[in-house]
């Protein structure tokens, strides 16, 4: 194995012909070709070349280069030689064994735990396990496995598994994780499709990580999640609480389905041409026992299913004028109070909400109320409407329009929508126009309902890879590993400051490792703090801050417990000694 000081050595060439920060510079080497067609892009990582093409659609102006993730073009040598210097020196180690060993209260838990490799020659090797930070460091720099996954922790320690009967070792917990990929909103993006994704289409993933992480929190008091980059196209969430940690299989599932409103339909015909097909699972009030014990509503919340649906205060103007509108068409059916009785026989019937499409379905949960009001509403007319111009081209409003259950609203929209295509430019709607024109439409309609909410929670509620959640033994990629496709490091997301990140600019292994490089070169920095660690001189440094961070909270979560199991236990054994005392004085007397 080459030593550390060789390592670092076969970075200074570049490191003195580029003078990108190491956030920028990986991203700036590693583009290839321009947009306007089908570009090249090299993979070499496993020896073998691949070739993807990337082809940007949509009417709105393309994103620029440097708005869309590309992948790496380094050589396996090369690549090996880095990630081994990111290992060595970069990745937390230590902060994994606090983490995933929960203050090692059970004996040997983090040594139960499954761990396992992708090789750079694609050799995958599962049910690793070590007993402490140090084995675990020797290994992966042995192997030097360009993907980290962990798993669950069994019964035994995995590298055992060969040694027992196959029914005796089984998975006995694992943190609640959760997967959201991008690739499942190809139906609804125009942007990107497969593996791309620009700044355009992630805002998917900031109302993903906004809705559930609420969820979570709030309707489950789960309270140590962990958000976590996927280094290409998705994010991932941990829930680290110990009572996730322990949930059975049907809890998993019944968890999943309480947050699954948008789920897979793969006898839908409406989109039959996309990658997958979704439709809005209504809520019928039917949850079960689990869901409803964790997720109970507040009194508060449950007074607030009864009230209508409305977007909140700080909305659009647009949409704010929409709302006048309908309050306006409310007040005057009100306010008819005339005495006279021919006028009170004629007056007309005031319309229910369902006809309006503005108030909730029978059963509509305080969480789902929520993310419309704070999250999908707001969201709609930024992402759906502008960025991705979903009513912009005929193929795109009719996607929207299979979901308008009046047939002839929806010819006559189409109609009109055609004909506008052919005015002069300026006076082409614009998706925005297009939708405000739809929503007042379907208020008219008797047989549209929610069907404005629908399209809505359709086109933005998150979207759930179930069997990941669910499956004790599914594995899941390890937060700060560097993905092998496009040489970013998997980062924690501050769910907080989420509407902020970029994973356009998230540190990249050549820019960490180059900026390492820099700072052990420079003479003024041959006298470094003792307590400064190596991650604090590159752009990895606020990531690590967050996640230790999330590993204080825990520490001092279990803290609390412990202490509270101690006076628990203390008060037990106080009340066993006062009924023994007392028995003692009975059988006396």
């Amino acid at each position: 194995m080459p030593n550390e000081s060789d390592l670092l050595a076969t970075l200074s060439v570049n490191t003195e012909k580029e003078g990108e920060s190491d956030g920028e510079n990986g991203a700036k080497r590693s583009a290839a070709g321009s947009l306007g067609g089908a570009s090249k892009r090299l993979r070499t990582i496993n020896g073998a070349h691949e070739t993807d093409s990337e082809v940007m659609q949509g009417s709105l102006a393309p994103p620029a280069p440097e708005q869309v993730m590309k992948t790496i073009s380094v050589s396996d040598e090369q690549f090996l030689t880095l990630l081994r210097i990111f290992y060595q020196k970069l990745f937390p180690f230590a902060d994994f064994y606090r983490w995933l060993g929960y203050g090692n209260i059970d004996n040997a838990y983090f040594a139960k735990r499954e761990w396992s490799f992708t090789l750079a020659s694609d050799v995958y090797i599962r049910f690793q396990s070590f007993a402490s930070a140090e084995d675990l460091k020797h290994e992966i720099l042995r192997m030097c496995p360009v993907k980290i996954d962990i798993g669950a922790v069994y019964n035994l320690q995995p590298k055992d598994k060969k040694t027992v009967l196959p029914g005796a070792f089984t998975a006995r917990e694992r943190e609640l994780v959760f997967d959201i990929d991008m690739t499942d909103y190809d139906d609804v993006r125009t942007c990107c499709s497969a593996a791309e994704i620009c700044l355009k289409c992630w805002d998917f993933m900031t109302v993903a990580i906004k809705i559930l992480d609420r969820a979570l929190r709030d309707d489950f008091g789960f309270q140590h999640l962990l958000w976590v980059y996927s280094g290409r196209r998705g994010v991932h969430c941990w829930v680290s609480d110990e009572r996730a940690r322990k949930l059975s299989v049907e809890a998993r599932a019944s968890i999943v389905q309480f947050l699954s409103v948008v789920v897979s339909d793969s006898t839908s015909k409406s989109n039959s041409g996309n990658r997958n097909n979704y439709h809005v699972a209504h809520d019928d009030g039917s949850d079960d026992d689990f869901v409803h014990a964790m997720a109970e509503d507040s009194a508060d919340e449950r007074d607030a299913n009864r009230q209508t649906m409305e977007p909140t205060s700080d909305e659009d103007d647009d949409d704010e004028d929409e709302e006048d509108e309908y309050r306006t068409k409310k007040e005057r059916l009100d306010n008819d109070d005339s005495d006279d009785e021919h006028r009170r026989r004629k007056k007309p019937r005031r319309p229910n909400q369902r006809e309006l499409g503005e108030g909730p379905p029978a059963v509509f949960h305080a969480s789902l109320r929520r993310a419309y009001q704070k999250v999908l509403h707001k969201h709609f007319t930024k992402t759906v409407l502008h960025e991705m111009d979903s009513l912009g081209t005929r193929e795109r409003w009719t996607k929207v329009l299979a979901f308008v259950p009046d047939i002839e609203l929806r010819s006559r929209m189409d109609a009109q929508w055609k004909n506008n295509l052919e005015s002069s430019p300026e006076e082409v709607m614009s998706s925005i126009d297009r939708w405000k024109m739809l929503v007042k439409e379907m208020r008219r309609s008797r047989q549209c309902g929610n069907a404005m909410r629908d399209i809505i929670f359709r086109y933005l509620y998150p979207r759930l890879d179930a069997n990941v959640s669910i499956g004790l033994n599914h594995l899941l990629k390890s937060p700060f590993c560097v993905h092998p496709k496009t040489g970013r490091v998997c980062v924690p997301i501050d769910p907080q400051k989420c509407a902020e990140f970029n994973p356009l600019t998230v540190p990249t292994l050549e820019g960490v490792v180059g900026a390492l490089n820099v700072a052990n070169r420079r003479p003024e920095n041959d006298v470094r703090d003792e307590d400064e660690e190596d991650f604090e001189r590159t752009a990895l440094k606020p990531y690590m801050e967050h996640f230790r961070i999330f590993l204080k909270q825990i520490a001092e979560s279990t803290k609390t417990r412990l202490r509270l199991e101690q006076e628990a236990n203390a008060k037990q054994q106080q009340m066993r000694r006062q009924a023994e005392k007392e028995n003692r004085r009975d059988l006396t007397f």
